[in-house]
């Protein structure tokens, strides 16, 4: 596909190497927590979303995109140049035979495909990090403002980023102004963050320069701020800890309670059944099913080492699994399991969406094996979900999410409950 760049896009690429060169942990754990989710367009998903999900705009193949996540991982795990991920964006595009993306068709193309996925994820993954260092509640103590700060190296400089740059604009951490000003504010943008004392606030309220209108492609319009470019206008990492338990127990289960209602899951959950499909069309699994193909999967190293926070379990039940832990998590073995046992069962990503809300509802926490169940009802119908904690007790994870009928219920749980579940 030809490549036609707008006055931005050219902006953006004009100096593509960035300053990058110093990975810090909190840039690479946000990088790494981030599920591969297929994208056809760079705007399928916008803002806090991204928080959660890696994408590149058109790979659509897992492998392909697992491919370009772990090549952006290294490049900030290591400091790598622009000039070795162009080397591994050539290799993957080669390998995985991509085709049909915007520049492929020229060298100015690539070069510039190439440092767009460069320099978009090192961007907004090392604005993220500095936003969870800029939190810290013990630099928040000392200063609790924070100052926006204009980069007057950039060739084509916005002009509303000059001048919040120098005024400045100094505001409280919590200010509603930062979570669509926080930068980067655009494609190419270089404007940073720094926390300051409060002597250093001069008093003045946030800037208000209007809001400007995009409609998308499917006919929505989205409401600006002037300033910032269309789907820039979020503050990275806001939405993302690297530590979700180490906020207070309320505040835990809402954030996280958020991240099962942004789609993410979902998407995920459509990913994940898709390669499934796949797989199960490859001859190395060819008539496996249930047992037998989850088995063969384990096996074979191809489930997908990834997790994602869903719900945030009450003190109780932290004490009841023995661990001073709270997120549980779902893994792609137990969704890709639950993907090829579940079906024909009344349950789809919508339980698992809700699971912080189901949990909340719990009655009766019984005792299997090494693992706990929970038990709630829902409109007349028990669910139940198996808990289990890691070895070293550091992580717990959802092993089953599924309806309890009354045999099951009579088995498992002790009689004085059952009228708690309406078993009599």
């Amino acid at each position: 596909m030809p490549l036609t760049l707008s006055p931005t896009q050219i902006a953006f690429n004009a100096r593509g190497d960035g300053g990058f060169s110093l990975p810090f942990a909190e840039q690479v754990a946000f990088l790494r927590r981030k599920l591969n989710l297929p994208t056809a367009h760079w705007d399928d998903i916008l803002k806090a979303t991204h928080d959660r999900a890696f994408v590149v705009a058109g790979a659509l193949k897992a492998d392909l995109l697992a491919d370009f996540h772990a090549a952006v991982l290294k490049t900030a795990a290591e400091g790598k140049s622009i000039q070795w991920f162009k080397k591994e964006f050539e290799a993957i595009v080669a390998r995985h035979g991509w085709r049909g993306w915007t520049g492929e068709d020229t060298p100015e193309g690539r070069d510039w495909r190439a440092r767009v996925i460069y320099r978009t994820n090192l961007s907004a993954s090392h604005a993220a990090g500095r936003y969870a260092q800029l939190n810290d509640p013990e630099l928040l103590a000392s200063r609790p403002y924070w100052k926006y700060v204009h980069n007057d190296t950039v060739q084509h400089p916005r002009p509303l980023h000059q001048a919040w740059g120098r005024k400045p604009v100094v505001l409280r951490h919590d200010d509603p102004w930062w979570q669509t000003h926080y930068p980067p504010n655009g494609w190419g943008c270089r404007c940073r963050v720094v926390a300051v004392r409060e002597e250093e606030y001069p008093g003045d309220p946030a800037p208000n320069d209007g809001t400007w209108t995009k409609t998308d492609r499917h006919g929505v319009a989205h409401e600006i701020p002037k300033g910032i470019d269309y789907g820039w206008d979020y503050a990275p990492g806001r939405t993302w800890t690297p530590e979700v338990e180490k906020y207070p127990y309320p505040l835990a289960r809402v954030v996280v309670k958020s991240w099962g209602e942004d789609g993410v899951f979902r998407r995920w959950e459509e990913r994940l059944a898709a390669q499934l499909q796949g797989w199960r069309a490859e001859p190395r699994f060819a008539g496996l099913d249930g047992d037998a193909l989850i088995g063969a999967l384990r096996r074979e190293g191809v489930m997908p080492k990834e997790k994602l926070a869903m719900a945030i379990v009450a003190p109780p039940v932290q004490a009841l699994l023995q661990t001073e832990r709270s997120a549980v998590y779902v893994s792609a073995d137990t969704l890709v399991k639950q993907l090829i046992k579940r079906e024909g069962q009344p349950i789809d990503a919508s339980h698992y969406e809700t699971l912080q809300a189901l949990l909340d509802r719990t009655e009766v926490i019984t005792q299997q094996d090494s693992n706990r169940v929970l038990y709630w009802t829902v409109s007349g119908r028990v669910w139940k979900a198996v808990l289990k904690t890691t070895s070293t007790r550091d992580e717990i994870y959802l092993l089953s999410l599924h309806p309890a009928n009354t045999k099951d219920i009579r088995r498992q749980v002790p009689r004085e409950y059952w009228e708690n579940l309406g078993v009599a």
